[in-house]
């Protein structure tokens, strides 16, 4: 193994044998044929990686797709099936809340066996204990059994034993979601710590903000095989396009990424795209295309008069067509299009912009850019692009369209599509509030106390 690499996972896979009842475990396990009763089911096929040392690698995907037994894999808790796992230094793994503790030992006792179970001595283990005491926080629960902890002291306590054993590798698995907001910003401020030191760190999570915040290589899993692996960026772009469209395809990002696209295959996808807009912009049909998009709200909500018919849109957005998810600061061009059923003198077009609970963010239309627009013959389809840089804090967005008619100072609606397009918007750097208004901080000068009395004096 490469001395500058913390783990490498060869070809790992593993399968489980699963039964419909343990009537059937039994059958199998006494047939005088070996008659098999079970079916395969393969949690892992095929992974193959490599983690340098110093890395923070983010591991994220749906329930299911393999994230725990891959981590238990690395730590030694199970054997795969087919590969190997190699390990080059100290593992400490926060795998399962309260994994390794005995309930009716004290928090104590269980912090002195699991040092015992990494080789610790018990005269060593004391000399950590009043670390791990100060970090977990649980006062004088500790000398009290873990069986009547809550959720959150289990979790105090696991990883506060898990980072003071001095590991090379740490490996924590969603364990820290239970923790309350004061505990798991002391967790980060660990991970800083470790990150400084130059150790490496395993972290499984659902929250793709604290992915991306945190580490600086991830790896998607669906399926027990991974889908894509590189930034932490392009990897959680394709995680949300997963969990909301269920597709698999690796989208073209705007970075380097370790993606399993080869130059040829990049190339074909970007060629693509450019396709499909192309398509888009010359297409003429009379059905609804909008309920195809991959960022499609069935419960939207529709009304106006009927004359004319939004029929579709597209977003693009750092060369993806209709992303899922967006990175905050990006830009994004909406294309709208419009079938007209009659004859419309004075037609405009618009969208607006809402959080989940209906706050409006920002709308425009053609009527407040003040432009006349040519009247639209019956049969005729307008195609209208709308443009914007998404400065948003990280969260859920809707798009709403409009079509309708200026007549006076007001306008008639022709077709209204409320919450019709959902967006999710990830972190790219932080700020607070909703709106990203980028604005610059200066350090203007700097004097000390001192000097600016000396001056005083020397005037008088």
């Amino acid at each position: 193994m490469n001395d500058g690499l913390a783990i490498s996972v060869h070809n790992v896979s593993k399968k489980y044998r699963m039964f419909d009842s343990v009537q059937e475990r039994l059958k199998e396990a006494l047939h005088p044929f070996q008659k098999k009763y079970h079916r395969e089911f393969w949690a892992l096929q095929n992974v193959y990686f490599d983690v340098p040392k110093g890395t923070t690698l983010g591991i994220i995907g749906q329930n299911g797709s393999g994230k725990s037994t891959l981590l238990q894999i690395i730590c030694s808790v199970l054997q795969p099936t087919e590969g190997k796992v190699v390990v080059n230094g100290r593992i400490s793994a926060l795998l399962e809340l309260g994994a390794g503790f005995n309930p009716e030992f004290t928090g104590r006792e269980n912090v002195v066996f699991n040092g015992a179970v990494m080789g610790i001595s018990t005269e060593e283990m004391a000399d950590r204990l009043p670390k791990i005491e100060s970090f977990a926080d649980i006062g004088d629960f500790i000398d009290q059994p873990v069986k009547i902890y809550s959720s959150g002291m289990f979790a105090r306590l696991a990883f506060a034993t898990a980072i003071n054993i001095d590991p090379d590798i740490l490996v924590v698995d969603e364990a820290l979601s239970v923790g309350d907001a004061k505990f798991q910003h002391k967790c980060y401020q660990k991970f800083r710590q470790f990150q400084d030191e130059g150790k490496t760190i395993l972290f499984v999570s659902h929250d793709t903000n604290a992915v991306l915040k945190n580490c600086n290589h991830a790896v998607l899993l669906e399926k027990g095989k991974i889908v894509c692996a590189g930034s932490p960026k392009e990897v959680t772009r394709n995680y949300q396009n997963l969990i909301l469209t269920g597709s698999t395809q690796v989208l073209m990002g705007d970075s380097e990424s370790l993606s399993p696209l080869n130059d040829m295959e990049f190339c074909s996808l970007k060629d693509r795209n450019e396709f499909e807009l192309k398509n888009f912009l010359e297409e003429v049909h009379d059905h609804d295309k909008v309920v195809l998009r991959r960022g499609y709200n069935k419960d939207e909500y529709r009304y106006g008069d009927g004359r004319s018919e939004i029929i579709d849109c597209m977003f693009v957005c750092e060369g993806n067509i209709d992303p899922v998810s967006i990175f905050s600061g990006e830009k994004i061009d909406i294309y709208l299009k419009i079938r007209f059923l009659e004859d419309v003198e004075r037609p405009a077009f618009g969208f607006s912009l809402k959080t989940v609970e209906g706050v409006l963010l920002y709308a425009n239309n053609t009527r407040f850019a003040q432009m006349n627009l040519d009247p639209v013959q019956k049969s005729e389809v307008v195609v209208m692009k709308f443009s914007l840089p998404m400065n948003l804090h990280a969260g859920e967005y809707f798009f709403d369209f409009g079509s309708g008619e200026k007549v006076g100072e007001t306008g008639v609606p022709l077709d209204f599509r409320f919450s019709v397009i959902h967006l999710t918007v990830l972190a790219r750097t932080k700020f607070d509030g909703l709106i990203d208004l980028t604005s610059e901080i200066v350090e203007v000068s700097k004097s000390s106390f001192a000097s600016l009395k000396q001056g005083k004096e020397t005037n008088v």
